[in-house]
């Protein structure tokens, strides 16, 4: 039985429109509330290798039918995951504590993610990968269906409460044509997949397992983030017409990125790893503005070595080739179990302690081997590199980067602004390196002190609040007083309205996911840079995130409206 016509608002996350019958994730089966306390530990933990072995050999099994590199990282690090020795010890210390088998779990569970949620950054976002591991556990366990994507035969639009990376990682836009989550937020693992994949996608769509029912069609604006359940004939037809509307807007979109008046904005792509790399440069943009090179280091005993290095960034220069940039951030991680070979002290909140450069001021080994792969790939590509540094706060920190990179013969050193204290002062950082590029996601997160994982917070993390703008607009001024360039590389530059507000900032360029590039480009072109800049300053001054960009759609040429 289908449900009645409703309408849902969600946070769109990749723009496009899709309509048609809907698949729902299946959801965790939670602890055995009625199972007996544990007797025979022997007995148990038998039981527990036994279901530990088979979710990450399901796991693994999943890895190898994945068709490309990066869904093969994402399942392979869930099923790592699986296999922790940390999580297992826990687990069995439960059982010989009397815990019932999926207490035992559960428990576990909760407090290893609860450490990593305390972590921030890269490991916070690990968390969907324990619950993930734990779902299936229990399950597995418990002698039920594992949780998640059922097997699709048609097209569908996937709908969940939220997706685990290992699930989405396994989607691909030619059976998916939506994604519609309750929860989730603009910047969680979900949201970012889907962009890269360019399917339409709503997150955080309040009341959507209430509102929907199995056998229901839906209407997706992932644009917007609305959702039509049960939508009529009109509304899928106006959906379409939408979607034509788009494919208009985007036509002819090629080429570098400017204003109508010839302002230029250099459109780049955010990459992890090599296949990212070889995959955007068959894109039309001018290089990467992110390669996040943490991605080599994490879910390793052992540190990359030199070569390892060298051959991997030796890849990603010659995918891109010597007219189109690469802007390498040094290793971003912190003191944390997942990079066994860099432990720091316990730190009550390592969200803001050891992490980033400041990591790499106290293990030197590993950024001084970072940067001597760094210029041996320079070297043997002649490659248009630049190399920036993670969670910079203050001048003497940048200095001592700007210092040691340049040290091995690097052209292009420069410092990534996330926290506040790098806005206010990017005048006086940017005067000791070349560049600088604002990620917004953490930018967001610190001036707004909100978790950026934390969904019921979404509000508080959009580069719309005013007071982020003002933090974009500090590090813009320090660009233009000392004449350096200035990029964003956060989700925020995938946005094509937000890039008219950027550009206005004074932001020269523009890194997001590759499918992004030609929505922006379009809003760009639609547009003369006084216009940006008159956008800029009515968001700057308008009193919340929402009132500022009613303020700039005001301005904006109702061409814009369909590519959002």
């Amino acid at each position: 039985m289908t449900s009645e016509h409703k309408v849902l608002h969600g946070i769109g996350v990749c723009a496009g429109t899709a309509s048609g019958p809907v698949a729902f994730v299946a959801e965790a089966p939670g602890v055995d509330e009625a199972e007996p306390k544990c007797t025979d530990v022997d007995a148990a933990v038998a039981k527990l290798d036994e279901a530990r072995d088979a979710v990450v050999a399901q796991l693994k099994a999943r890895a190898d039918k994945a068709t490309d590199e990066k869904s093969k990282g994402v399942l392979g690090a869930t099923a790592q995951m699986a296999a922790d020795k940390g999580l297992y010890k826990n687990i069995v210390k439960r059982l010989k504590a009397g815990d019932g088998m999926t207490h035992a779990v559960a428990g576990a569970a909760s407090d290893y993610a609860a450490k990593l949620a305390k972590l921030g950054g890269y490991f916070a976002e690990r968390v969907t990968d324990v619950n993930d591991v734990r779902d299936r556990l229990i399950a597995q366990l418990r002698g039920l269906p594992a949780p998640g994507v059922p097997d699709i035969t048609t097209p569908v639009i996937v709908v969940a409460r939220d997706l685990a990376p290992a699930e989405t990682a396994t989607l691909h836009p030619g059976s998916v044509l939506g994604i519609i989550t309750q929860e989730g937020g603009p910047t969680s693992h979900t949201a970012i997949l889907a962009a890269q994949l360019g399917i339409p996608c709503s997150v955080k769509t309040k009341g959507a397992l209430d509102a929907i029912a199995p056998d229901d069609t839906v209407a997706l604006d992932g644009g917007v983030g609305e959702v039509i359940v049960s939508p009529t004939d009109e509304e899928v037809s106006q959906l379409k017409d939408r979607a034509e509307r788009r494919a208009r807007a985007l036509a002819g979109s090629s080429g570098q990125g400017s204003t109508r008046d010839g302002h230029r904005v250099a459109l780049l792509a955010n990459i992890g790893t090599v296949d990212d790399a070889l995959n955007a440069a068959k894109f039309d943009l001018e290089g990467s503005g992110l390669f996040r090179s943490e991605f080599l280091f994490l879910g390793r005993d052992e540190a990359p070595t030199v070569e390892e290095q060298t051959d991997t960034y030796t890849k990603v220069l010659n995918a891109f080739g010597k007219d189109r940039h690469v802007v390498v951030r040094t290793l971003d991680a912190g003191a944390d179990k997942p990079l066994k070979f860099a432990n720091q002290e316990h730190e009550d909140n390592p969200a803001l302690g050891v992490r980033g450069l400041r990591l790499g001021m106290r293990r030197v080994d590993l950024l001084d081997t970072q940067l001597q792969a760094l210029a041996n790939a320079y070297k043997a590509t002649g490659g248009d590199l630049w190399v920036m540094a993670p969670m910079v706060s203050t001048v003497d920190e940048a200095e001592w980067f700007a210092t040691k990179a340049r040290s091995y013969g690097l052209p292009k050193v420069g410092v990534m602004v996330e926290v506040p204290a790098a806005a206010i002062r990017s005048a006086q950082i940017l005067s000791v390196v070349d560049f600088c590029s604002i990620g917004t996601n953490d930018l967001s997160q610190y001036t707004m002190a909100a978790d950026r994982l934390n969904g019921e917070l979404a509000n508080l993390l959009t580069p719309w609040q005013p007071a982020v703008l003002h933090m974009i607009k500090a590090a813009c001024d320090g660009g233009a007083a000392t004449g350096k360039h200035v990029g964003v590389c956060g989700e925020a530059g995938g946005d094509p309205l937000m890039a008219l507000v950027l550009a206005g900032l004074g932001v020269q360029s523009l890194s997001m996911a590759p499918t992004k590039v030609n929505a922006v480009r379009a809003a760009l072109r639609l547009h003369d840079f006084s216009t940006c800049q008159q956008m800029a300053a009515y968001a700057l001054d308008a009193r919340t995130a929402e009132d500022a960009r009613k303020a700039v759609i005001a301005l904006a040429d109702p061409t814009l409206l369909d590519l959002l």
